[in-house]
């Protein structure tokens, strides 16, 4: 690995050449890409590699339309404007594709036809500041459940393109009564930054349906190409998605009010930075050289101590390290998207619930709902509670019993034992057998896995089950709680499994059935 020298003190005032950072990067990638081919295969799949491909690509897409000056604009310079790569004409997304072969030639991925065997192809999109190789630990393993696998690296970060993130807008306003349709605007070509980057990569591969699984913030992005195209969605899969629940003002205030007074000074001085534009790349750019690095060699020993390998360690940090001290891109859309607290401007509790399926057509109501999957790590900071609400809202909604509407997602939540926000890296095979319940292949799974993940309904579902369980003719959408028939845990139990710091396990905790969590655990 090529580490880069530092000339000067701090890094935004270095002579260092951002090729010289796209080497770096590039190094930091393809050892990682070694070890998902090495490290992380699991038994049942043959280790010579005749029946796997990995293939990294760059796969070239239009301008997003909202980008300032993308068609406004007859001087090509301006009409894009690349800060990393200059030498290319045109935007592109960076990735990796693995193909199991034996898997991928039981059907053809462009056959509208259902195939319960072969889920559609699997889109991996990353969290905030990352890329996909993050998702290093899982690919081998996912590639059992799916024939083909891209992971991609997002407009704006890790090897993709990376253009100024300013948009054109016509809303300038400045009355009050009209700053939240601006704030909207505001949200939406952030949003459509990363939309129209995806469907145009989507477009050059001539994927008809994908199973589209995003982490953290790309998770929140995975909802926003839903909306749009759900014609190529065939299942959502939402891993510790950022931007679910409705932030509740009162309850910011008074919990903000509780701390001592420099800690409150602390949190506003961080929010008013945060409202000012100023992302964590940004900060760690602003910083001496060592102090950068420590910082993220830190945030991989504190944050990841799953990975106990120095070698892995050591180019995971500088994966993420160099990710990071590229220009800044799409890392710009954490204000315009999030609020202080991380908390959505335009949150998914309500946008989730309308999502439409690729089967409803003109939305008569007749079709099946959206299959769509809340995945939280057992420490999540996360809160799980926004993906419980989200199933009450969708199942709420199926009991109106309209059927001049589309039909509601059918939602489930599920729980990966020992890990955190980073789940696919700290517990990566509960991660991987997450993935593959949410694809229907739970059959595939090796009996009596351990790290099986846990799935949970909300208390109106498991009531309505109950209600139904013997009744004739029931419902059965109400009454099966799992694919595969399993039971499931209740909120109740939710309360109990989940111990993220961004919550309280409240009353749980003393809960004279607290056996009921041990036993999960065993």
């Amino acid at each position: 690995m090529k580490i880069i020298p530092t000339m000067f003190p701090f890094s935004i005032f270095t002579s260092i050449k951002i090729s010289d950072r796209i080497e770096s990067l590039r190094d930091a990638e393809s050892k990682l890409l070694e070890f998902a081919k090495t490290r992380f295969v699991p038994h049942s799949i043959s280790s010579d590699g005749s029946q796997h491909s990995f293939e990294l690509f760059d796969t070239p897409i239009a301008p997003p339309s909202v980008l300032k000056h993308s068609d406004d604009n007859n001087d090509a310079k301006t009409k894009k404007k690349c800060q990393v790569f200059d030498d290319v004409e045109q935007y592109s997304l960076h990735g990796v594709k693995v193909t199991n072969h034996q898997l991928s030639s039981k059907s053809d991925v462009n056959n509208d036809d259902d195939d319960v065997s072969s889920p559609a192809p699997l889109v991996l999109l990353h969290g905030y500041a990352n890329g996909s190789l993050y998702f290093y630990r899982n690919l081998h393993g996912l590639s059992k459940f799916f024939g083909q696998i891209y992971a991609l690296d997002m407009l704006g970060w890790g090897l993709s393109s990376r253009p100024s993130f300013q948009f054109k807008t016509s809303l300038q306003h400045s009355d009050d009564t009209e700053n939240n349709t601006h704030q909207n605007a505001k949200v939406k070509s952030a949003e459509q930054f990363f939309v129209e980057s995806l469907e145009s990569w989507r477009s050059h591969h001539n994927l008809s349906k994908m199973t589209l699984a995003g982490h953290s913030m790309g998770g929140y992005l995975s909802v926003a190409y839903a909306e749009q195209y759900p014609q190529h969605v065939e299942k959502l899969i939402l891993l510790s998605p950022v931007g679910v629940p409705q932030k509740v003002e009162e309850e910011d205030t008074k919990r903000v009010n509780s701390f001592p007074f420099y800690i409150r000074a602390l949190i506003h001085t961080m929010r008013a930075m945060f409202n000012g534009g100023i992302t964590p790349g940004y900060f760690l750019r602003s910083l001496p050289y060592s102090k950068s690095r420590d910082m993220v060699n830190g945030y991989i020993t504190n944050r990841l101590p799953a990975i106990t390998c120095g070698e892995e360690r050591q180019y995971l940090g500088e994966y993420l390290y160099q990710n990071s001290m590229l220009p800044g891109s799409g890392e710009d859309c954490l204000c315009e998207i999030l609020t202080a607290g991380a908390f959505a401007r335009v949150p998914l509790i309500h946008r989730i619930p309308q999502l439409k399926s690729s089967g409803d057509g003109d939305g008569d109501g007749d079709g099946e709902g959206l299959e769509v999957h809340f995945v939280y790590g057992e420490n999540d900071w996360m809160d799980f509670r926004g993906g419980i609400d989200v199933q009450r809202l969708c199942h709420q909604k199926k009991m109106q019993d309209d059927k001049t509407l589309p039909s509601p997602p059918k939602v489930f939540v599920h729980g990966v034992r020992n890990a955190g926000h980073l789940l696919m890296l700290e517990n990566y095979e509960g991660f991987n057998a997450a993935m593959a319940i949410a694809a229907g292949r739970e059959e595939d799974l090796p009996p009596g896995m351990k790290s099986r993940s846990v799935e949970f309904v909300c208390d109106e579902i498991a009531a309505a089950a109950a209600a139904n369980a013997d009744a004739d003719g029931a419902d059965k959408s109400t009454t099966v709680h799992s694919k595969s028939g399993k039971a499931v845990m209740t909120e109740r139990d939710a309360a109990k499994f989940f111990r993220g710091g961004r919550f309280s396990r409240r009353e749980s905790r003393q809960d004279d059935n607290a056996d009921i969590v041990e036993e999960k655990k065993e």
